[in-house]
């Protein structure tokens, strides 16, 4: 074993000393260094996470093993202000070293994860310092070290709604301070389903969504589109469209409602739907429905007289309608088709109005037809459970091209008939179209209006969001 590898050995475990009031991880020496550490060994990494010595540009062993010793030297300078991540900060020091011992094959940080327990203290406002080989979804998806300082939104309102409501103890409002490349990208989750481990727990224990850059996400394009569009907002909504602390807090309760949706309500097996292969609408279906209910949820919450509900409501809207159907790609687009099909309805029953290039909304009825919407998504679930996989994937796609024309070339909008029904379900949905349901001519023109500001929001986060603003 090298003396750098012996390095990684020769310390104990992080120890447990006071908390250093008023320090923030990202102000101290040690964050920097850890970062550029980290993003040293980033770029030697293959697509699983392991450093082939092999090739042509690979690094000489004993570089890689002083960049991991300088991670795991950063790590053990932070832990004392994060004396709550003690344990993890421990086991994820061992992994390091393991994985460098075993000659940096593919990564195995399962014992850290397992010691990372954000969701058992989420005091608002709580730093954490996480370093862990992973994708980021939506963002990289190689398994590449990653750094991250984050930090803890969990207001008491919040707290409240969660303790006496919305149970979701596994939930984790959180915020960036800094990170390495792998969120300089569109990725707003820290899931620990991303993480390279050699066997996945039986079940997890958190996941966490950054509520700052979902709101500065979807303040910048709002605020296009709405110029666009030629939108008239409401005072009080056009005011927290402005306001990024404002729109963290509506994203933040939307985040944690639609987050325990995926298990509660009339369900066919598997809530989540990533078990199993199914066409990208149901996909679609699935992710609305849980939008469509904290929707739902807020307008409850707004009549009962709290605050955040209604900056809920129209964050929902806003976001579905402008920015998911023309972010990404084409290609099994479900968050787009979900966003369409939302325009559509609305649309179809005219709480939407695109007249003489200028759209109106409803206002009044807009809470009544999107509940509507929400029900007939709730009536397709309750009544799946008694039917057939294939039937119930039929029953998908009626609902939704009753509101969105099928590409002319679509097989599964022929029918059943169209089908060779003696293959298994999940061969059929190899006759999906990647673009089953195209964009109308409105959002393809609203795509080209929109698109150099939907690439700006890459990698934004709330600093960055308030600086361009100024």
């Amino acid at each position: 074993m090298t003396e750098i590898l012996e390095q990684l050995t020769s310390e104990g475990e992080v120890p447990s000393v006071p908390k250093v009031v008023g320090h923030k991880v990202v102000e101290q020496p040690a964050w920097p260094a850890l970062k550029d550490a980290v993003e040293r060994i980033r770029v030697w990494q293959a697509k699983d996470g392991s450093i082939d010595f092999t090739a042509a540009d690979a690094p000489a062993a004993a570089d890689a093993e002083r960049a991991v010793a300088e991670v795991v030297d950063a790590v053990r300078a932070l832990a004392p202000l994060l004396p709550h991540d003690a344990a993890y900060h421990t086991a994820l020091v061992e992994d390091l070293r393991r994985w460098a011992a075993d000659g940096f094959q593919v990564p195995d940080f399962l014992d850290s994860l397992l010691a990372f327990q954000p969701a058992a203290d989420r005091r608002d406002g709580l730093q954490h310092l996480v370093v862990f080989p992973m994708y980021t979804q939506n963002g990289n998806p190689d398994r590449n070290l990653e750094a991250v300082v984050l930090k803890m939104v969990w207001p008491d309102w919040l707290a409240e709604l969660e303790r006496t409501r919305y149970d979701n103890p596994l939930f984790c409002g959180i915020t960036f301070e800094d990170f390495t490349a792998g969120y300089d990208t569109n990725s707003a989750v820290l899931f620990p389903e991303t993480i390279a481990v050699r066997e996945a727990p039986e079940r997890f224990s958190w996941g966490g969504i950054f509520c700052d850059r979902e709101a500065a996400r979807f303040r910048r394009v709002t605020a296009a589109a709405v110029d666009i569009l030629g939108l008239e907002l409401p005072e009080d909504i056009a005011a927290m469209v402005h306001d990024q602390k404002r729109s963290e807090a509506a994203f933040v309760l939307w985040d944690m409602v639609h987050d325990r949706t995926h298990s509660h309500g009339d369900l066919p097996f598997d809530p989540f739907m990533i078990k199993q292969r199914q066409p990208f609408w149901m996909y679609g279906l699935e992710e609305l429905r849980c939008d469509l209910t904290a929707f739902k949820e807020a307008v409850q919450l707004a009549r009962e007289g709290v605050p955040q509900a209604r900056d809920v409501q129209y964050a929902v809207l806003f976001d579905r309608m402008f920015r998911f159907p023309v972010t990404g790609e084409r290609v099994r687009n479900y968050d787009g088709l979900g966003g369409q099909l939302l325009f559509a309805y609305l649309h179809r029953h005219e709480v939407v109005r695109w007249t003489d290039n200028r759209l109106s909304i409803d206002w009044e009825r807009a809470p009544e037809i999107t509940n509507q919407l929400c029900a007939e998504i709730e009536t397709l679930y309750r009544e799946g459970i008694d039917r057939p996989k294939l039937v119930h994937w039929f029953k998908g796609y009626e609902l939704v091209a009753t509101y969105l024309a099928p590409h002319p070339g679509s097989t599964w909008a022929k029918g059943p008939d169209a089908l060779d029904l003696s293959l298994p379900p999940r061969k059929l949905v190899d006759d999906v179209l990647p673009d089953e349901f195209p964009l109308s001519m409105f959002y393809e023109a609203l795509s080209k209006k929109l698109k150099n500001v939907i690439a700006s929001t890459r990698g934004i986060t709330a600093d960055t969001a308030e600086r361009v603003a100024a």
